[in-house]
């Protein structure tokens, strides 16, 4: 009974091999419980749901934390006097802080860097440095010695959490400043290439806008709209004020003077499945839903589908150069698959494959599709109260423009380089997590000479 932890836990996965093959390596290094090292809280509990607007202070929760880097994700805001209300105050970010997801999807880390304002809700824990570096922390939260002590602590019948009460039993090895510091170069040079990234990624959304006059354009406020009958329900079928905002109509005008085509011209369009909850498990295919997606990379999915859930599965799985397309929920997310890929996307994902690539180029549609031309499409049309529904034959009429192929190629070649940067910048946080269970394995000395090693081969680069 002396050697149960904290609630005198005896369910059998507690105590799973693997469980107690890392307590006891963890137990061979100089450790001290997190508790010891960091402050620790969490985010807001209150309802300010009401108060979420495009623009502000960055409020983030946990679906923002596929974001390593935090503040880089494209989060909700709320408005400074609603962040500086009394119970909000304790949910405030400081530079370095460390976010854990604590309910729902559990053990995912993210860093916190900069002097903006931002806060999050209650799902994050907010762990800040007292006796650590924070990079550090944050790689070895990640690392399987970290993770595997937050999920074996995780407790719940319905909804799961890691209650915070439990963090003072998670162990924390304690490494030279020498070797602490390799591990925050390694973090501090993926951050670089994350912002070397976005300035390429931006670039390109500049050049598309520039030559399709959008570079300066701002939405029309006006909210009157005078239509015919003929004009608007004879055309659209559609008698709702919202679907003839002008500023609709303004993007609409400005990319019809350049050469373009419907969507469903442009491509071939299939639908995945939607299996049910029932296959759901742990193990099997991964299945991608849309809160995996973004414009940037598919996050890691905790549902897996039997491969026996529907005949010939494979024949699902997102080919290289495939678009994916988010039809419900947060619609118009495109994402080009970068390579093939062994998984199965839900229902609520298009997959979009180029008809004749000497017309138009997948990065480039790609970016048109995320960008003001067709997210004010796709903000027009989506229709549903509570969840928002993008109808494939909406899709099929998407205005594409179709700029000269040698802009298509610049485009191409900036948005190419900022996903090259994007891959190296993971390259170095994975690095830095093998380096962190190698010094628990096998010596810091060990992990030191490993890196180095890395480093001299170019392996990752130097910032």
């Amino acid at each position: 009974m002396s050697e149960l932890e904290r609630t005198r836990r005896i369910d059998s996965e507690f105590f799973q091999k693997e469980n107690l093959h890392i307590t006891n390596t963890l137990n061979l290094c100089k450790i001290e419980k997190l508790t010891n090292l960091v402050d620790i809280s969490d985010g807001n509990h209150m309802e300010i749901s009401s108060k979420f607007q495009e623009t502000g202070i960055p409020y983030f929760r946990g679906q923002d934390i596929h974001s390593f880097f935090i503040e880089m994700a494209n989060a909700i805001c709320i408005d400074e006097k609603t962040y500086n209300l009394p119970y909000m105050k304790r949910s405030h970010l400081k530079n370095n802080d460390v976010l854990l997801s604590i309910v729902g999807t559990i053990g995912k880390v993210a860093i916190f860097s900069g002097d903006s304002e931002a806060t999050c809700n209650c799902k994050l824990a907010i762990l800040r440095k007292k006796n650590i570096n924070p990079e550090f922390l944050s790689i070895f939260l990640k690392s399987k010695y970290g993770n595997n002590q937050i999920v074996k602590y995780t407790r719940g019948a319905v909804q799961m959490g890691f209650i915070l009460e439990d963090m003072q039993q998670v162990k924390v090895p304690i490494f030279s400043d020498v070797f602490v510091d390799a591990i925050k170069k390694c973090v501090i040079t993926s951050k670089n290439k994350i912002k070397l990234s976005e300035d390429s990624y931006t670039s390109a959304q500049t050049l598309l806008l520039s030559e399709l006059g959008l570079a300066d354009y701002t939405p029309s406020s006006e909210s009157v709209a005078v239509k015919s009958f003929a004009a608007s329900f004879g055309v659209s079928g559609r008698l709702d004020a919202e679907y003839y905002q002008p500023k609709y109509e303004a993007v609409e005008r400005k990319i019809s003077k350049f050469k373009h085509d419907t969507l469903g011209k442009l491509v071939s369009m299939k639908k995945s499945i939607e299996p049910g909850s029932e296959y759901y498990g742990n193990t099997g295919v991964p299945f991608i839903r849309v809160s995996n997606l973004s414009k940037f990379e598919i996050s890691e999915p905790d549902i897996k589908l039997p491969f026996d859930t529907v005949q010939n599965i494979s024949g699902l799985f997102p080919k290289r150069d495939t678009i994916l397309l988010t039809k419900d929920g947060s619609v118009g997310i495109a994402y080009k698959v970068i390579e093939d890929m062994d998984c199965v996307t839900s229902g609520a994902i298009l997959h979009l494959n180029i008809n004749n690539q000497t017309e138009i180029l997948p990065d480039y549609l790609t970016l048109v599709l995320n960008s003001i031309v067709v997210q004010f499409q796709a903000e027009r049309d989506a229709g549903g109260s509570i969840i928002q529904h993008w109808k494939p034959s909406e899709i099929e009429q998407v205005i594409i423009p179709v700029l000269d192929m040698d802009i298509q190629k610049q485009i191409t070649e900036k948005i190419q380089q900022s996903f090259a940067l994007r891959k190296k910048s993971a390259e170095l946080l994975d690095c830095a997590k093998q380096a962190v269970e190698m010094a628990i394995e096998q010596g810091e000395d060990v992990a030191s000479m490993w890196l180095e090693e890395r480093k001299q081969n170019r392996i990752y680069l130097k910032s």
